[in-house]
């Protein structure tokens, strides 16, 4: 990421640009086309504004966010795990990579009370699979898994970033 010395402020352009897009991308085949027609400026302009706001990190990234109880993923577990914090790194990336897994990060421990410092979400249609999905992630930490538990999720809550007002 750049240094802060090298950010422009973002222009009246930008911020109408990350308010047009800050509740998600028009679904349609032409994303970008829309939002320009819609702002009245050159789809190549949207574009390239969005890039240098990723490349600057004033956005973080550009993704599809799946509904996974719509999907039918109606066991959706996050497991925790207690490794060694001086290989959290490597075993976070290690975690991450794998397909069962949508998102993996690093907490602070709480103790006595909670020793996890690993999370990784999985989904599953039944516990049985989120089960299966926890012991492939067990493979891959080995005895480094000092601990670990699986918390399911027991409601849908909504999920939003930062919005600029209008």
């Amino acid at each position: 990421m750049n240094a802060p010395n090298d950010c422009k402020p973002l222009d009246e352009t930008d911020r109408r640009i990350i308010q047009a897009t800050q509740a998600g991308l028009p679904l349609t085949t032409r994303p970008y086309h829309a939002i320009a027609e819609q702002l009245g400026v050159e789809a190549a302009d949207v574009m390239r504004r969005m890039q240098r706001m990723l490349d600057l990190g004033i956005i973080r990234r550009i993704g599809a966010v799946p509904n996974h109880y719509a999907l039918g993923y109606r066991a959706n577990g996050m497991t925790v795990w207690d490794v060694a914090d001086d290989r959290i790194d490597e075993l976070g990336e290690r975690v991450g990579r794998l397909e069962c897994v949508s998102h993996c990060y690093q907490r602070p421990r709480h103790l006595p009370e909670w020793p996890y410092n690993l999370f990784a979400m999985v989904h599953g249609k039944t516990r049985e699979e989120v089960e299966a999905k926890a012991r492939l992630i067990a493979d891959v930490l080995g005895q480094v898994s000092r601990g670990t538990d699986i918390l399911y999720s027991t409601r849908i809550l909504k999920k939003t970033g930062l919005r600029i007002g209008s």
